[in-house]
């Protein structure tokens, strides 16, 4: 974990370090959920779908097989509609 000290700026602004900002893979513009717990800022970018489909933590595998199969099973159930 990463660990330094930064400053409230004018408007209550905290710059973010840039080492962070690379390792966290942030980019100007990016949005983030902002939680207070007690004395404690908790600060979690909010990712964009294509970048979560990239990088995110996967929690389901298929294998193209059952992709294709599940495609082929949902085709035939709509045609017949």
């Amino acid at each position: 974990m990463m660990k330094t000290q930064v400053k409230l700026g004018k408007k209550y602004m905290i710059r973010i370090p840039k080492g962070i900002a690379e390792e966290l893979d942030l980019k100007e513009g990016t949005r983030f959920i902002l939680r207070v717990r007690g004395d404690e800022m908790i600060l979690k970018p909010i990712r964009d779908p294509v970048w979560l489909a990239i990088h995110g933590k996967k929690f389901a595998t298929i294998s193209p097989e059952e992709v294709e199969r599940i495609s082929e099973e949902e085709q035939s159930r709509t045609e017949g509609e």
